[in-house]
C-alpha cells in the first residue's frame, strides 16, 4: 500500500482546528481539497476522524488517541527532511579516521590534536597508515580523510589542496655533503627511498635521466621513521618534502639541503567521499586539518642549515 505523507499534515490540522474550514485556512488550501483528504483518511483508517455534533465537529476516540502521535511523526519528518546544520562541538562525540603517510601524520598530529582538544574535547582521531595497495576505504566509510600527493581518481571522491611542500635532500649532520651538493654529487650518493609498495625508483630518477645520470638506491623502506633511523647512522641520503619532515629532522638530528635539480612543489591533497559534503562535523574536521597544515607548512626560518 502506497501512503501519502501529506495526509498526516491534513490530519494534524484537522485535529488541531476541529473543522474542515479551520484546517483549510491553516494549510492555505481550499475547503473542498481538505474535505477530499478527510474522505481519504476515513477510507484509509476506517474511522470518521471528525463527526458533526450540532454546529461543531468532534474528534472520535481514535482521533484523540492518535493526536499526539501524529504531531510527533510530523516533527520527526520535518527533522529528517530539513536537518539542522548547526554543530555542538562541546558535545560532539565522534571518532575520525585519517589515512596518510607516517611523515604527514607526525607533522599533522600535534597541531590537529591540540585544536580538537580545545574545541571538541570528546572527539578522537585514528591515524591510519597508507596501505600497500589501493583500497575502497573512503567509499565504504572506513576512512574520513585520505591525505597525500595523489589526486583521487574516483568521481565520487571530493578533494581539496591544503598546501604544498618542497623537496630537499636529508642526511646526518656529519655527512660529507651536509653543507650542500651539486647534481653530480647528488647522483653519486647512496640513496634510500620511502615507498609503501617497495618501489626502488621515483620521479627523481626520470629527472636525473634527462641529465644523463642515475643514482644508486640501496633500499626502499615502508616508513619515514625507518628511513630516518637509517640515515642518522650512515651516509645514506633521502629526498623528501622538507616541512612535513621537520619533526623527524629534529628528532633524529638530521639536516636538509636543497635538491640540486628543478622540482615542482609536492602537493598535499585531502580526499573524502561525497556523502560527507554537507555533514557539519566532517566539514569542521576538514577545516581543522586545513588550519593544522597552515601551521605545519609555515617555515619562518627558511631552508634548514647544517
Amino acid at each position: 500500500m502506497q501512503l501519502d505523507l501529506n495526509l498526516l499534515t491534513v490530519l494534524d490540522a484537522l485535529l488541531e482546528e476541529g473543522s474542515v474550514t479551520g484546517a483549510a485556512r491553516r494549510l492555505r488550501l481550499s475547503p473542498p481539497a481538505v474535505s477530499r483528504s478527510l474522505g481519504r483518511l476515513r477510507k484509509l483508517t476506517g474511522d470518521d476522524i471528525l463527526v458533526r455534533t450540532g454546529r461543531t465537529m468532534t474528534p472520535t476516540p481514535y482521533a484523540l488517541a492518535v493526536r499526539e502521535q501524529v504531531g510527533i511523526l510530523l516533527r520527526q519528518t520535518r527533522e529528517v527532511l530539513t536537518p539542522r546544520r548547526d554543530l555542538d562541538l562541546a558535545g560532539l562525540d565522534r571518532v575520525f579516521s585519517l589515512q596518510c603517510h607516517d611523515a604527514l601524520a607526525t607533522a599533522l598530529a600535534p597541531p590537529l590534536l591540540a585544536a580538537m582538544a580545545a574545541q571538541a574535547p570528546r572527539t578522537r582521531l585514528r591515524f591510519l597508515a597508507e596501505p600497500a595497495l589501493d583500497t575502497d576505504d573512503l567509499r565504504h566509510g572506513r576512512v574520513d580523510l585520505e591525505i597525500g600527493a595523489a589526486v583521487p581518481a574516483l568521481p565520487e571522491i571530493r578533494r581539496e589542496s591544503v598546501g604544498a611542500d618542497r623537496l630537499v635532500v636529508v642526511m646526518r649532520r656529519e655527512h660529507p655533503c651536509a653543507r650542500g651538493l651539486d647534481l653530480a654529487a647528488y647522483a653519486a650518493q647512496a640513496h634510500v627511498l620511502v615507498s609503501r609498495r617497495g618501489r626502488l625508483t621515483d620521479p627523481v630518477d626520470a629527472v636525473l635521466a634527462t641529465h644523463g645520470l642515475s643514482r644508486r638506491v640501496l633500499a626502499a623502506v615502508a616508513t619515514s621513521a625507518t628511513a630516518a633511523h637509517l640515515i642518522a647512522g650512515s651516509d645514506l641520503v633521502l629526498t623528501v618534502p622538507q616541512l612535513t619532515w621537520r619533526p623527524l629532522l629534529q628528532a633524529f638530528a638530521l639536516v636538509a639541503v636543497p635538491l640540486p635539480i628543478p622540482s615542482p612543489p609536492t602537493p598535499i591533497i585531502c580526499g573524502w567521499h561525497q556523502r560527507y559534503d554537507t555533514d557539519p562535523a566532517h566539514a569542521w574536521l576538514r577545516s581543522q586539518v586545513r588550519s593544522a597544515f597552515d601551521t605545519v607548512l609555515t617555515d619562518p626560518a627558511g631552508p634548514s642549515a647544517p
